[in-house]
């Protein structure tokens, strides 16, 4: 309800105002919530659809399939602020800045496991029948994968993928480390949704808490439309 008084136009097209200045909006926070985003699920869709392969097809009881298994379980525990710790180790360091691409790397650790495993579970679950007849009309086991298990299993996969989604998109501890909080350039310190929260919650002008809570309400509703998409595209079709 708190977050739903202050909603308006302005909130989605202005930047946020300075401390004692009234009015103002969150939408460079909002495009660098989702640039992020972005460039987390460009990297993590990848390479998770390609690793749940492996793990399913190619590679699924050898040493490094198992192993690779292992690993995908332990990050789904990750704390997400050592993702932050570890980006801002080997990126930030490295570029000498804040940016929205380390913002994304941090956000892709994060997601990556999401998609690995639900990938690998949707694989799985195509019938071993429509594999073995694909391979048994002279299909190589390149044109299997391609042709038959990845279209057949592409509704759990986009679930997974939307489940990655949802989950990085609230994400503000691995932000403070890579992204901070300014502009929404891919190579200089970037504003989120999530960090302006934290930034505005705890400020003494009144303004500041109101833009708190509208950009609370629209990160929830983000998050929230993932789920529902996840959901969707993750019912059996009949």
């Amino acid at each position: 309800m708190r977050g739903s008084s202050p909603l308006s136009l302005a909130l989605f097209t202005e930047l946020p105002p300075a401390g004692f200045e009234e009015g103002g909006g969150f939408g460079n926070a909002i495009v660098g919530t989702l640039v992020m985003v972005g460039i987390a699920a460009a990297i993590s869709i990848p390479i998770g659809v390609l690793a749940a392969v492996y793990l399913s097809e190619l590679g699924p009881n050898s040493k490094l399939g198992q192993t690779a298994r292992f690993l995908a379980k332990v990050l789904t525990g990750f704390p997400s602020i050592l993702a932050g710790v570890f980006v801002f180790t080997v990126v930030v360091l490295a570029t000498g800045t804040y940016s929205a691409i380390a913002g994304g790397v941090s956000l892709a650790i994060l997601m990556l496991p999401t998609v690995v495993l639900t990938a690998e579970e949707a694989l799985k679950m195509v019938p071993r029948k429509m594999k073995d007849a694909a391979l048994g009309m002279g299909c190589t086991r390149t044109q299997m994968i391609w042709k038959v298990a990845l279209p057949t299993a592409l509704p759990g996969i986009l679930t997974g993928v939307m489940l990655g989604i949802a989950r990085v998109s609230g994400e503000s501890a691995p932000l403070l480390f890579t992204a901070l909080f300014s502009k929404s350039r891919l190579n200089e310190p970037t504003a989120s949704l999530s960090i302006l929260i934290y930034n505005f919650s705890s400020m003494p002008f009144e303004n500041q808490i109101q833009l708190a809570w509208a950009a609370s309400l629209v990160l929830v509703l983000i998050v929230l439309v993932f789920n529902v998409l996840s959901r969707l595209l993750g019912r059996p079709k009949y």
